[in-house]
């Protein structure tokens, strides 16, 4: 087993302009965005409202049944606006997991690889950074001749 080194940005293949295929899978703007509207999208359809809708029925079937007492100022309107509340921040958290599969399955890790924010190194917008180096790059990589600046 050899130990694989980082890629470097100074290497003889990144100098001629050839990448790595695994270091260098692009992820698409569009991408990003489709899955990112289909998550806000089904989040808000299939979680957050259905929980809004059912936590305030509870909630008013509590105050009707006078288990709960309605304020006498405001009648049941704030403790309906609160159970809606958090019917709709539990619905829209619990979907998270499954926003966070379907990421996966565009190549986008938990934060990790997709750093579209650095702009230092390797970590360029929009690409995952990837510590592998293999043996195609080597053998590319010792095939160059090495340039001097």
């Amino acid at each position: 087993m050899s130990t694989e080194a980082p890629l470097k940005t100074d290497s003889a293949a990144g100098r001629r302009g050839w990448k790595c295929p695994l270091s260098d899978a692009h992820v698409h703007r569009e991408d990003v965005r489709k899955v990112w509207k289909e998550c806000q999208e089904e989040s808000f359809w299939y979680r957050a409202l259905p929980l809004s809708l059912g936590s305030m029925a509870v909630t008013g079937g509590l105050i009707y049944k006078g288990i709960w007492k309605s304020s006498p100022r405001f009648g049941p309107f704030p403790k309906l606006a609160v159970a809606g509340l958090l019917g709709f921040a539990v619905g829209k958290a619990s979907y998270v997991g499954t926003c966070r599969s379907k990421f996966h399955e565009l190549g986008i890790k938990d934060g990790t690889g997709f750093r579209p924010w650095s702009r230092n190194g390797l970590h360029e917008p929009g690409r995952r950074f990837c510590n592998h180096v293999c043996e195609e790059c080597k053998k590319k990589d010792q095939a160059a001749p090495s340039v001097q600046e």
